[in-house]
């Protein structure tokens, strides 16, 4: 594995959601009428900036609500929680309340945070809601096909929801956890490796340490771990390759490190090409979804041309595969990343 520094595009565009995304998402339930929308928690009067627990900064702010807006908003984002959940049974947030709603003024999509508590028991739980950008809902999808993991979103129109995702983020996990005596530092390089593989395979870019998460599971005879993405807004948008490579991100050193301590090239390569193995699995049980996400998605504008020649002309390269250079689309490439897995994996 090699690291670089990796330059990326601060400003993306939020894409609108088209009336056939609109439509593909209808077939596949993710849509759903919504009480309170983003521009709904926008209207804030002033807003406070929360620490964390050192005392910095963490970027999230406190809005300040006009009294008479707190009961309508608190009550409709129940009934999101409740949609998000459990298919809009209100039973489920009978007891519950809310306690937070924080405002992120840091990256492109600035998304509520929003704290659902228990009364009962104090048991919490969080969910966003966002500005719907299409980019960000084909990068949801596309974890939901191709991943391992499921999530869990809905789009209203501009609005879209997404469950919390559970985990130790990347970069605190590196600096406080990677080095833990009781964990198998190859399990580690090994889930990195084939995080590393899905990434390139689905053009998820930006997967830097902080833009993911480690899940830890206890196992009868070991602990197992999992890394998952947390942000879907560099869904094939760029056109550099390395961005779609988190082993050249220099946020992510350490677990490269780790990964080039551990394992050896015949290891290396038997992981990446398990990963391919599963993601094969999961094309050909998901195969119908995945056909129309790509019909849609080749339809529309979310990229620039140039963004387009320049990756092609890279995955040409990187796997000296001169078919990448007929692709038109990054839609296109997808589908012969996902081609050539199906070739190599019956070899």
């Amino acid at each position: 594995m090699e690291l670089n520094d990796v330059k990326i595009a601060l400003k993306k565009p939020i894409f609108p959601v088209s009336p056939a995304l609109q439509k593909y998402l209808r077939t596949y339930q993710r849509e759903s009428r919504l009480p309170i929308t983003y521009n709904d928690l926008l209207q804030f009067d002033e807003s406070f900036p929360i620490m964390d627990k050192y005392g910095k900064d963490s970027l999230w702010e406190g809005p300040i609500y006009a009294n008479d807006r707190i009961e309508e908003l608190h009550n409709g984002l129940k009934v999101i929680y409740a949609n998000l959940k459990a298919s809009g049974n209100l039973r489920i947030v009978q007891h519950k309340y809310i306690d937070k709603i924080e405002y992120c003024t840091f990256g492109n999509t600035h998304p509520f945070r929003i704290r659902i508590v228990n009364r009962l028991n104090d048991v919490y739980d969080y969910f966003y809601v966002k500005r719907a950008d299409a980019s960000r809902i084909y990068g949801l999808e596309m974890e939901e096909i191709l991943s391992p993991n499921q999530v869990n979103y809905l789009v209203d129109r501009e609005t879209l929801i997404e469950e919390h995702i559970a985990g130790i983020p990347g970069d605190v996990f590196a600096k406080n956890y990677l080095h833990n005596p009781e964990y198998n530092p190859t399990r580690i390089a090994k889930e990195f490796v084939k995080f590393n593989e899905r990434c390139l395979v689905m053009l998820l870019g930006d997967m830097r340490a902080y833009n993911f998460v480690v899940q830890i599971t206890p196992d009868f005879d070991d602990i197992q771990f999992r890394i998952r993405a947390i942000d879907f807004d560099q869904q094939f948008y760029e056109g550099n390759i390395k961005v779609y490579l988190p082993q050249f991100f220099k946020e992510n050193f350490s677990y490269v490190k780790m990964c080039m301590e551990q394992l050896t090239d015949k290891t290396y390569l038997q992981y990446q090409q398990e990963e391919k193995s599963s993601i094969l699995h999961r094309v050909r049980s998901e195969r119908h979804r995945l056909t129309d996400l790509r019909d849609v998605s080749n339809t529309e504008v979310l990229t620039s041309a140039e963004n387009i020649e320049t990756l092609k002309n890279g995955m040409a390269e990187y796997f000296s595969d001169q078919q990448y250079l007929e692709c038109k689309t990054m839609t296109d490439i997808i589908e012969l990343n996902i081609k050539n897995i199906i070739r190599q994996v019956k070899l």
